[in-house]
């Protein structure tokens, strides 16, 4: 047999035994068998040393079935309560993390839960959530994948699990993002017990590690191939203060030529968009402006897509201000905006400026 039939061979029995692994009655569906085709069909065997393409395969599909090292990483400031809940829940996984860490600010941040240290790691970082969770990924580089989460995120008990199939199975995912079944950030925000009973209700997806490519992660849920970030050293941009405003975009976009930012339909769960402890309204206003300018100057959000995102909070905040949502201070997210334009004629508009204000 030549070699060239021997990868054919090895290729379908690796499809059969896939196939029958993995695309049982709850129909996984082709989008864990392409990456075994992706295998075969992408490599160079044909055209190059035969063996070395080979070895080279075989050490691909060892890959897809190796455990990945999973680290979860929250950062938190003022709302111990909730994140007492979020760990809670982190028990549920079918797939327990291999470790969690906490990143806080100060002691009040994480008040009665020090005790609780079983794979549990608590670091200290300064108030920001881009310096926050920059300190995450500085104790994770041992970790294959990074999932952050929110304090308030509720996932259900296979979004590990299909997190590490998703990039077990498709080696050229650099960033994933999972599906919300509901996001309070949108309202008034959801309470533990609501969501807990939204997830229990939920029957799942019918093709769990189906996906659809995305602009960027979602950073209430988004899990990312540490390796890469590493080598090329990417990490979030502390000019981007306190809240944070768009930093999940802005750091999707600058590890975006790493590989392919998707949204998987398995990964599932709940934000409960809790107003505890968030950026005042005139601090947020300023950054809905100041953050898509910088990101526009930086190269890492273009022009079209910064002026729709000002233009939708700029129109949102007028429209409501005169009949506010509860927990939402639309008035002063309006005199933040203004705030910011009135800056960029005088062209001293900055997202750190927000420290000042």
């Amino acid at each position: 047999m030549s070699v060239t039939n021997g990868l054919k061979t090895y290729y379908r029995r690796h499809a059969n035994v896939y196939r029958k692994r993995y695309c049982s009655a709850s129909a996984l569906g082709e989008t864990e068998l392409s990456s075994a085709r992706v295998v075969y069909s992408g490599s160079s065997a044909l055209s190059g040393d035969p063996q070395q393409a080979l070895r080279s395969e075989m050490t691909e599909l060892l890959a897809q079935t190796k455990p990945l090292r999973i680290a979860v990483g929250i950062a938190t400031v003022g709302r111990p309560q909730i994140l007492r809940e979020t760990l809670s829940e982190l028990k549920r996984q079918e797939r327990p993390p291999d470790h969690i860490i906490v990143s806080h600010c100060s002691e009040k941040d994480v008040v009665g839960l020090r005790h609780d240290t079983d794979g549990i790691s608590y670091v200290r970082a300064p108030l920001g959530l881009t310096k926050q969770r920059n300190a995450i990924i500085n104790v994770a580089r041992d970790f294959d994948i990074m999932v952050f989460f929110d304090d308030d995120f509720f996932p259900c008990a296979r979004y590990l699990e299909i997190v590490e199939k998703a990039f077990q199975t498709n080696v050229n995912y650099q960033i994933v993002t999972g599906t919300l079944l509901a996001d309070g950030i949108k309202g008034q925000g959801i309470e533990p017990g609501t969501a807990r009973l939204i997830i229990q209700r939920d029957v799942g997806a019918s093709t769990p590690l189906r996906s659809r490519e995305v602009y960027n992660g979602y950073g209430c849920n988004m899990s990312v191939r540490l390796a890469n970030v590493l080598e090329w050293g990417v990490c979030f941009d502390e000019n981007l203060p306190l809240y944070g405003w768009l930093e999940d975009v802005d750091f999707s976009r600058r590890v975006a030529h790493m590989g392919k930012i998707v949204r998987i339909d398995g990964a599932r769960g709940v934000h409960l968009g809790i107003k505890i402890g968030r950026t005042t309204g005139v601090r947020l206003g300023y950054s809905q402006i100041a953050n898509p300018i910088y990101m526009v100057r930086r190269g890492s959000l273009s022009l079209p897509r910064a002026f729709g995102q000002m233009m939708r909070n700029v129109t949102a905040n007028m429209a409501r201000t005169m009949f506010p949502e509860p927990n939402i201070d639309r008035a002063g997210r309006l005199r933040g905006n203004l705030r910011a334009v009135t800056d960029m004629f005088w062209r001293r508009c900055h997202p750190k400026r927000i420290l000042d204000l």
